[in-house]
This record gives C-alpha cells, sequence and structure tokens, in this order.
C-alpha cells in the first residue's frame, strides 16, 4: 500500500554540472540508510540550520521518490529550458549537534572518486525552505557558529601573542584556527571554553576517515598533521594560562590535526603532572582510540579528569573494518574504557554514527552491553564524515535490521537514564 506521507514529502533537489541547485518539479525527496533506500517519516525532517552547507555530488544521478507510486527512481536527467542536462545528487552537511537519519540517495556506482570527509545528508526543498533528515542531540551555545565571528579572531590572535610567548605549538594552532577554522583553537586565543593540545605525528590506527593523513589523491586530508614533537615546556605554559584564566575551562589532547595522543603518553602524564602542579583549575581531558589501557592507567594517575574513546562500532569486526588497527584490538579498547572508569574519570565513547550500521539491531544490542558493562558516562552521537558509498563497501555484510537513528537513540536512552547523550565534550570541573 503506497505511503500516504509521501505527497508531503519536500521535492527531490539536483544540481547541474556548474553545482547550481534545482529542486525537482515532480520527485519527492529519498532518502539511503546504508546502501539502500530508506523511507522519510516527518518526524525525521526539520529545516536546515542556516550554518549547514549544501554540496552536489558530480557524476552521481539522485534518486527521488515517485509521489504517484511510492517507488524510488533514479533521475539521470532533466530538461532545463528546454536542452537536455544531467543531474548530480546533492547533499547536506549539517550544523554540530544533529545527527542525521539518512544519507543522500544517489546512484554512486559511476563515480570514480572518494568523497571529501563530510557529513552527508539527505536534504530537499518544500515552502521556499530546505529540510534535511536529522533530529538535534544537544544544544550548546559553546558550539554554536554565530559565537566564531572571524573578524574578531586576528585581533585576539594579536593580543594572546602580547601575553605568550611564540612557539612551535602556538604557530601550529594559529593555523588551525586561522586557516582550518577549528572552533576549539579559536577558543584558545579567545580565553574561553574547550581548547586543544595536538602533540602526536603518529598513529597506531589507518582509519579510513582520517581527517590528517589520506593516501588518495582524490580525497586529501582536511587537516595538517602536526609535524614536530611540541617541548613539555610549551604545552604546560599554554595548558596553565587556558585553565587559570578562561570560563568553563577545558584542555583536551587528541585532536583532529595530530595523530594518536598515546604515542605520546609520557609527554602527556607528565605536563599534565607539571599542570597540576601550578593550578587546580579547569578540566583536562584526553580524546584517544583507547588502544593501550596501560597508558590510559598512566596518564589517568598523572591527574586527568576526563576521557572520550573513539568507536564506530561496538561489535569488533565493524570497528576493525574501519579503524584497521595496528598491533592492537578492540579488546584492548574496551579495556581502556574499563581502566579509565575504574580510576574515576569522567568516561565518554565518541560514537561515529553512521545510518544503516549504527542503527542495526545487532549494533544496539552491543552498545548497550558495552554500556552496561563500563558504566560509562556520556555517548556522543557523532556523524562519521566519509564518503558512504566507500564506508559501506568497507562494512562488513550483515543480516540485521535497521529500526532508524532516532528509534536507536531512543532505545539506549530508555535503557540507560543516567546516560548522558549528546554532542560535545562536558567540562566536570
Amino acid at each position: 500500500m503506497k505511503d500516504r506521507g509521501i505527497k508531503n514529502l519536500p521535492r527531490m533537489l539536483y544540481a547541474d554540472s556548474k553545482g547550481r541547485i534545482y529542486d525537482h518539479p515532480y520527485y519527492g525527496m529519498a532518502g539511503f540508510s546504508g546502501n539502500g533506500p530508506s523511507s522519510i517519516a516527518k518526524s525525521d525532517l526539520m529545516p536546515m540550520p542556516e550554518f549547514s552547507k549544501l554540496f552536489y555530488i558530480p557524476d552521481c544521478p539522485p534518486i527521488g521518490v515517485d509521489p504517484s507510486t511510492g517507488e524510488h527512481r533514479v533521475v539521470p536527467e532533466v530538461e532545463l529550458e528546454g536542452v537536455p542536462t544531467k543531474c548530480f545528487a546533492v547533499a547536506a552537511f549539517p550544523e554540530a549537534g544533529l545527527v542525521r537519519t539518512h544519507l543522500p540517495a544517489a546512484d554512486y556506482s559511476f563515480k570514480r572518486y572518494h568523497l571529501p570527509m563530510w557529513g552527508y545528508t539527505a536534504v530537499g526543498f518544500k515552502q521556499g525552505k530546505y529540510w534535511i533528515s536529522a533530529f538535534r542531540v544537544e544544544s550548546n551555545p559553546k558550539w554554536d557558529p554565530r559565537n566564531y565571528d572571524d573578524r574578531k579572531l586576528l585581533p585576539a590572535i594579536k593580543k594572546y601573542l602580547r601575553e605568550q610567548p611564540d612557539g612551535p605549538l602556538v604557530r601550529h594552532l594559529i593555523g588551525c584556527a586561522k586557516s582550518n577554522h577549528c572552533f576549539a583553537a579559536k577558543n584558545l586565543f579567545w580565553g574561553r571554553w574547550e581548547a586543544p593540545m595536538p602533540l602526536s605525528r603518529k598513529c597506531n590506527s589507518a582509519c579510513l576517515g582520517c581527517l590528517s593523513l589520506q593516501k588518495d589523491p582524490s580525497c586529501e586530508a582536511s587537516h595538517q598533521r602536526v609535524h614536530f614533537k611540541p617541548s613539555q615546556e610549551e604545552i604546560v605554559a599554554i595548558s596553565v594560562k587556558h585553565l587559570e584564566e578562561a570560563p568553563e575551562a577545558v584542555i583536551s589532547f587528541g585532536q583532529g590535526c595530530e595523530g594518536e595522543p598515546l604515542t605520546e603518553y609520557q609527554l602527556i602524564a607528565a605536563s599534565i603532572r607539571e599542570i597540576r602542579r601550578r593550578t587546580d583549575r579547569g578540566t583536562i581531558n584526553l580524546n584517544t582510540n583507547g588502544s593501550w589501557p596501560e597508558r590510559v592507567r598512566a596518564i589517568a594517575m598523572s591527574g586527568l579528569d576526563s576521557i572520550r574513546v573513539s568507536l564506530n562500532s561496538a561489535r569488533r569486526d565493524v570497528y576493525e573494518a574501519y579503524y584497521r588497527p595496528k598491533k592492537y584490538d578492540f579488546e584492548d579498547v574496551i579495556r581502556s574504557i574499563e581502566v579509565a572508569k575504574g580510576m574515576g574519570l569522567y568516561t565518554m565513547v565518541n560514537y561515529l554514527v553512521f545510518p544503516g550500521i549504527t542503527d542495526q539491531e545487532e549494533e544496539i544490542e552491543a552498545m548497550a552491553g558495552l554500556i552496561r558493562n563500563t558504566g560509562l558516562n556520556f555517548l556522543h552521537l557523532k556523524n562519521l564524515c566519509i564518503d558512504p558509498h566507500l564506508y559501506m563497501k568497507k562494512m562488513p555484510r550483515t543480516p540485521s535490521k535497521g529500526v532508524g537513528m532516532r528509534s536507536m537513540a531512543s532505545v539506549l536512552k530508555k535503557e540507560f537514564p543516567s546516560l548522558e547523550l549528546g554532542y560535545f565534550n562536558q567540562p566536570v570541573r
């Protein structure tokens, strides 16, 4: 039976070869869950926030819904002003704090490249607005783009340099703030909230979606990895200044512009001991892949307050297909979470979510087991930024049914009412 709600869907978007975006006069918006089309409910849709972005996907025809039959149709071509014109799919990249429920519906079989690492999300057009398939998991003014006015950044950097000696790490973070528009780096110079402390040149994972190292020439890394080992003196000086002066201050080791911070665990531990000798203010956090439990223990003993361990799945085979670990395994990661929680750290998982994988019944059951066994405090629902076609091609096949991203979040929240679901790191002091 045809879904009566189909005719109320936003219109399908498509782009021409120059990237100009149009809404289709007939076909409705469609979405993917994993590799295939998935129906979009009214509850899955929200107006696209103004600081989201639109992209088109070259060589990939869009897929829309025929409102008269409810069937999904590939739309390779339209007629514009009497001229046959090739169609390409359109995707949205939502503001932070939103969890996508559907991927863009497209025929990806023609492309011979990897898409850049963004959170590709289904998008349509209705009543003069763009609509995306997503829901908000956390509202946090500290990460609202409206609070990151670049016109105020250069004066803040100049003021910072008058107060803090110029060194390699400061210069790296200036580049992160100015070129990569890293909000955390900008916070350092504005003297507020969470600031980054990158220090690792190496990594013991080969993540498909690594932000700082990509070998495929069609998909450049979005960040420049730190290429030097910062001195303990500079780490401590920057950290103490921020923790002493910034409101709701957080210093985080482990950033998108570095490798795995546990490869420099001795430097981190020594730096934290000296930081805490000079100040007890603020939160010191570690973002990590959790690959070495004993190194996590050593850093925790130095005075760490919180930890965020990154996972794309609570299932070993799905995890290893994405992270491609070197000389560690999935059980080490789980053990690190247990060690952190056992030592009293505020313990978080940075859950890289993906429609059609994260909402599988088998995955929900596995994540529930992880939460139950570790006593996790906070689960970040972070859209995995990666080419959807690449990710699905590399993931193990499973018959497990997807129940929808909203349902996944609801199931976990109902079973673990004390578990916080969100998107951003939290100060714990």
